[in-house]
């Protein structure tokens, strides 16, 4: 029998359950996969809570990594025994489990330099700050963004991959413990939000001319601060809303800061084509195999413990990545 968390309403932590699961055997196209390691990850949040929603009851997460234990028919490119690691989003729901039925397709086969808890860590964070670095906007050498968040799981890989590209990175947080943690990951300056103005404080740090691109994971307490902080036909990037949705707005507010770009961009459309999702695998697992990114797992959880960390989550009590051990 498998451990499975599950949700049979939205709501707070709280309204997550625990329920035993027979997982059976794997029908074509699937294998029965062991988790070692289940990532934690603030897409989570929105599930749980209704922001994204899916029929009900519903399992949650869509990212973890461990072993094949067997393959249904017609699977030929994975084997029992291979090591392997997943995200995605509604085609792979249910990783908050111990074991489960998953469709061969996602899996990526591990390399033996990455382990279960690095990959459960990474691969959601990782392909997300690939993605961001190497398709959204054509960086060079010399460039500036500002990236909120810069302490959590994606925001400490966007700053050392940053750093590899010679991009600078303005990296807001709500501590001083966070920005030294930011700063440590290749972050060239930091702003505290907690008391400080973020768009006046980027134009300083720029002399007045705003940064190329936002990384708005934050959402609509951040968001005019954002546009406030782009040079002219700078490209604004949400890519997710902690605070809450944005507000609906008038599109001419991007003609008026500067004739500003904004793009919604969404992991699934960047790893949708096998070719694509193929180059990122190996650009991110290089960086990581070779210490040039390194994979900061800040939280350790018990699968029994996914309430307090979704409140730890949601407290922005966490740094780096987190992840839960089975």
């Amino acid at each position: 029998m498998a451990t499975v968390v599950k949700f049979h309403q939205t709501g707070a932590p709280d309204v997550l359950r625990f329920e035993q699961a027979e997982v059976g055997e794997p029908g074509p196209g699937e294998v029965r996969l062991r988790h070692v390691a289940v990532g934690l990850n603030f897409a989570d949040t929105y599930f749980r809570s209704g922001i994204y929603p899916v029929p009900l009851p519903s399992g949650i997460g869509n990212e973890a990594a461990g072993v094949v234990e067997a393959i249904g028919p017609g699977v030929t490119q994975l084997a029992v025994g291979d090591r392997v690691t997943y995200t995605g989003f509604i085609n792979t729901l249910g990783a908050y489990s111990t074991e489960r039925l998953i469709a061969a397709e996602p899996l990526i086969k591990l390399p033996a330099e990455i382990a279960c808890e690095t990959a459960a860590a990474m691969t959601m964070r990782g392909l997300s700050a690939a993605y961001l670095m190497r398709r959204i906007y054509p960086f060079k050498a010399g460039d500036t963004v500002l990236l909120h968040a810069a302490a959590g799981g994606v925001g400490l890989i966007v700053s050392q991959w940053a750093k590899l590209l010679g991009i600078k990175v303005i990296g807001t947080v709500s501590t001083e413990a966070k920005a030294e943690v930011a700063r440590a990951h290749g972050c060239t300056h930091t702003i505290n939000y907690s008391h400080e103005d973020v768009a006046k404080r980027v134009r300083e740090l720029t002399d007045g001319v705003g940064v190329s691109v936002v990384f708005d994971s934050v959402g609509k307490t951040t968001f005019m601060s954002s546009l406030d902080s782009l040079k002219r036909r700078g490209l604004m990037v949400c890519v997710g809303t902690a605070s809450g949705p944005i507000d609906n707005f008038d599109p001419r507010i991007l003609a008026r800061k500067g004739s500003l770009f904004m793009t919604r961009p969404g992991l699934a459309d960047y790893i949708a084509d096998p070719a694509e999702k193929a180059e990122l695998v190996d650009e991110l697992f290089g960086h990581v195999a070779a210490g040039r990114v390194r994979i900061e797992i800040n939280q350790r959880y018990e699968l029994g413990d996914a309430v307090q960390a979704h409140r730890d989550l949601e407290a922005r009590k966490t740094t780096g990545s987190s992840i839960f051990i089975i």
